[in-house]
């Protein structure tokens, strides 16, 4: 237990952050705990940022994680406006870019990511106010501004971000054009016939979708704005606002700095430790190796980063976390909710439940006959015993790819089955880090 007049400072008031602190207190963190974000809001959700905020669906209200009551109440001083430029380890002390200075017993960094910019021809010196990334609550809300009904938009990027921007701004009715450099959307988080499904999904929605195109450059008006987008075959597209979805770079600076263990993210442990005794980290700026994957990852996921606060938490708490569930995340696109589990990149073998046609089904991922992911469209259900699933080999005579392609047989009888969970050594031991 940590003592009592000690300071748990945790850097960073995203979810990860936020979740940590709460945490820690409820686990027995009797000193102070300070909770230090660069932003003005109190911490909120960022997964509607690009879906029921951006459409307008939601007020800005409903984005709040807890109330300003619940920090005083935990005893939790949460300090906004403020970022941490430099860490000295030996004296456990931060230096904030106001000047101050604040000594701490356990350090938290919980410092997310920023999102990758744009770089091509035709682009100023100044940033152009059409070209946007989303980010933080700040983006979505000059966002909102600028996709006024009837106006052109074009996306940049086919990954999650990318095809919910799309889609909440066809909801809002406005032209959409979405650009995706790769030969399909979502190549690299899922298999091809779910990438051919929301291809037709958001071109059914009137989205001019273009794969396997470049952006070449782009061509500002007298006032820096992008007005015209040229495409690699020498196409050009108007646009009023362009949305980058290009990624994320993860904030890992400050440990870096301080001599961390960073190896594209700051380098964790299954409790969330760092290469530091007295630090710890969670969230989309950290690696770690998944025991499942058997190599190391990176999630960008609000499970995920929930998961590593809980674990860190009870790490500065001296305390033990539960086994690592397999990773999984969800993405809002028109009437579609897609629940991802696990990596399915490595699958020798692809079997599906359901119908594409009926816009509900389930498509699962294995590799030597084990279930190392599955992709859910509207079958919440199904996703719920499939996360339990994840690992599984195959039981007796029966190929577990078999099974789970039979609609007539229930999932929910595979978890009383005793199929053979992985011990880590085989499922989907090529499957890449996700980003």
């Amino acid at each position: 237990m940590a003592d009592d007049d000690g300071t748990l400072l945790i850097v960073g008031a995203g979810q990860a952050g936020c979740e940590l602190g709460f945490a820690a207190r409820q686990n027995g963190w009797s000193g102070a705990i300070v909770l230090v974000g660069d932003e003005s809001h109190l911490p909120y959700q960022r997964p509607p940022l690009s879906k029921a905020y951006l459409s307008s669906e939601v007020a800005g209200d409903a984005l709040t994680l807890r109330s300003i009551e619940a920090y005083a109440k935990a005893s939790i001083d949460l300090r906004l406006r403020l970022r941490v430029v430099a860490i000295d380890r030996a004296r456990r002390r931060v230096r904030f870019d106001d000047g101050a200075q604040l000594d701490y017993r356990k350090l938290a960094i919980c410092s997310g990511g920023r999102a990758r910019t744009l770089e091509c021809a035709g682009l100023l010196d100044a940033p152009p106010s059409n070209l946007r990334y989303l980010r933080h609550r700040d983006d979505a809300d000059r966002l909102r501004v600028l996709l006024a009904t009837g106006r052109r938009l074009v996306v940049i990027g086919g990954g999650y971000v990318g095809l919910e921007v799309a889609a909440s701004a066809r909801k809002l009715g406005v032209e959409v054009t979405l650009i995706e450099a790769q030969p399909r959307v979502l190549a690299r988080v899922t298999g091809e016939p779910l990438s051919r499904f929301y291809e037709g999904v958001h071109r059914d929605a009137g989205v001019d979708l273009r794969t396997s195109t470049a952006i070449a450059s782009v061509v500002c008006d007298a006032t820096g704005d992008v007005a015209t987008v040229v495409c690699g075959d020498g196409s050009r597209i108007a646009a009023d606002v362009v949305v980058a979805g290009l990624g994320m770079i993860p904030n890992v600076e400050i440990a870096e700095a301080a001599g961390l263990d960073v190896d594209g993210g700051i380098v964790v442990d299954a409790r969330s430790q760092t290469s530091d005794p007295d630090i710890v980290a969670a969230g989309d700026c950290t690696v770690h190796h998944s025991a499942l994957y058997r190599r190391v990852v990176r999630l960008e996921s609000v499970p995920n980063a929930l998961e590593q606060a809980r674990a860190a938490a009870l790490t500065v708490c001296d305390k033990q976390r539960q086994p690592a569930a397999a990773p999984w995340f969800w993405s809002d696109q028109y009437d579609l909710k897609l629940q991802m589990v696990g990596l399915s990149a490595g699958f020798d073998t692809m079997t599906m439940r359901g119908d594409m046609a009926s816009r509900s089904f389930i498509a699962f991922y294995l590799r030597d006959d084990r279930l190392i992911a599955a992709d859910a469209v509207n079958r919440p259900l199904d996703f719920m015993t499939t996360r339990k699933l994840v690992g599984r080999s195959g039981h007796g005579d029966t190929t577990l790819a078999g099974y789970l392609g039979d609609a007539e047989r229930p999932l929910k009888d595979l978890l009383a089955m005793g199929a053979k969970a992985t011990d880590g050594a085989s499922a989907g031991a090529a499957a890449p880090p996700s980003t």
